[in-house]
């Protein structure tokens, strides 16, 4: 099998368990094999009486039925090293269904946010499935890595059938597989894909995918610059910028998966359960620990309802602490209609509680009416300056009804600061 890659040059034209104790960890246990070289940092921050105004944007990124592709989902996005955005998305080629000819698209920003080039092709392989985009910035190295997963055109997780065509579910270790690709000039071009299914995928898997999202990278303690990829059931890592990668098993229970760096030099990854779990709490799962010395047992966050759909948590700033989190704010079931009423909310003390939350909005819309106008779905956070987020999220417009091929998906790029989601 020949992987097809389309290196591309940019002319940018102008993104039973409801209890959270388990993981309100003191600053003295870190689980760290050399936690004791750590030190947390204090909080420097200072109050000069000064608030920054409050200031909100939308703007559509990537349009349905536009620029060569039925569907755009599953969003990811990142502030490259020059400053630049950079969005992705799953382009669905003839239908919104999750198999099928679906390649990795991009678009950039060079003003954050507020115009985008044109569409530009990633990741292309017939008609098979290139997914779950997940991209990290190594700001140390100045490199931009994206993970994705990949199926051939024979396959589906599910098993499903479109224009004809029977799609068998995928049944043997490497029918999916991982590959990565950086970029060194800002997304101006990629480097030809590698394949790491051998090292990255456990034999015992059959369906796999990473993220999706994005990555992090760790910016203090003894592991400072590791490179993180969340994946399902596991940690995918790095120590040395990308040279290698290596993965860490995790406890069972959740898949489509998220990974943020806390203050006292642990993770925590904030994760969609598995519909036996999600049913448990309605909300999402969370597990608390180190890549040295293993994680908890994931719990379901009472704080964090979720109808079991992926979603988005980023660290803003360590000092103060501020960490970020988006997802459709309700469970009142788990099907595409309840992913809406989309929230981001800030917590200030490592994600023990969500001081500050407001709902997304959208210009000429009102906010009653976003659920039944299917405004919501996947997202993708990174910062944009020290107060600023950006996010993108998924607007499907047949949230009721209809078939499954024939909804129609869009990716729109928000951009607030920490005042808006304030309400200052």
């Amino acid at each position: 099998m020949k992987y097809t890659f389309v290196i591309t040059r940019l002319a940018v034209i102008f993104g039973i368990i409801s209890s959270v104790t388990l993981f309100a960890c003191s600053d003295e246990f870190t689980g760290m094999v050399d936690s004791e070289k750590f030190v947390k940092p204090a909080d420097d921050s200072e109050d000069n009486g000064e608030i920054e105004a409050p200031h909100k944007m939308n703007v559509r990124v990537f349009q349905a039925d536009e620029e060569g592709y039925h569907s755009y989902r599953i969003p990811s996005l990142t502030r490259a090293p020059n400053g630049n955005l950079i969005a992705l998305a799953e382009g669905r080629k003839r239908s919104s269904l999750d198999y099928g000819d679906i390649d990795i698209v991009y678009k950039v920003s060079t003003d954050q946010g507020e115009s985008w080039s044109a569409l530009m092709p990633l990741l292309v392989e017939g008609e098979g499935t290139w997914g779950n985009p997940t991209i990290l910035t190594d700001e140390e190295n100045n490199r931009i890595w994206l993970f994705v997963s990949w199926n051939d055109e024979n396959h589906s997780q599910h098993g499903g059938r479109f224009e004809g065509k029977d799609y068998p579910a995928v049944s043997e270790w490497g029918d999916r597989r991982v590959f990565a690709t950086y970029s060194d000039d800002n997304g101006m071009s990629w480097s030809e894909p590698a394949d790491l299914t051998e090292e990255l995928v456990p034999k015992t898997f059959v369906w796999d995918a990473v993220g999706p999202g994005n990555g992090i990278q760790v910016k203090q303690g003894p592991t400072k610059g590791r490179l993180i990829i969340p994946a399902g059931e596991r940690n995918i890592y790095s120590d040395d910028h990308g040279q290698t990668w290596h993965f860490q098993s995790l406890p069972l229970g959740t898949f489509e998966s998220a990974v943020v760096e806390l203050s006292n030099g642990l993770l925590m990854r904030n994760d969609r359960a598995v519909s036996s779990y999600w049913l448990l709490s309605k909300t999402r799962h969370v597990a608390i620990g180190s890549i040295e010395s293993g994680f908890s047992d994931f719990t379901g966050d009472r704080n964090l309802i979720d109808p079991r759909s992926q979603a988005s948590i980023y660290r803003l700033s360590f000092n103060p602490s501020v960490l970020v989190f988006l997802n459709p704010a309700r469970n009142d079931g788990d099907e595409l209609v309840n992913r809406c009423n989309m929230t981001v909310r800030l917590s200030y003390d490592e994600g023990q509680t969500w001081k500050d939350s407001r709902e997304l909005t959208y210009d000429g819309v009102e906010q009653a009416d976003l659920c039944t106008l299917g405004y919501g779905g996947y997202t993708s956070l990174t910062a944009i300056n020290e107060t600023t987020i950006g996010a993108l999220v998924e607007h499907n417009t047949t949230p009721v009804g209809g078939a499954g091929a024939t909804r129609y998906f869009s990716v729109d790029f928000h951009k607030f600061n920490t005042s808006w989601v304030q309400g200052e």
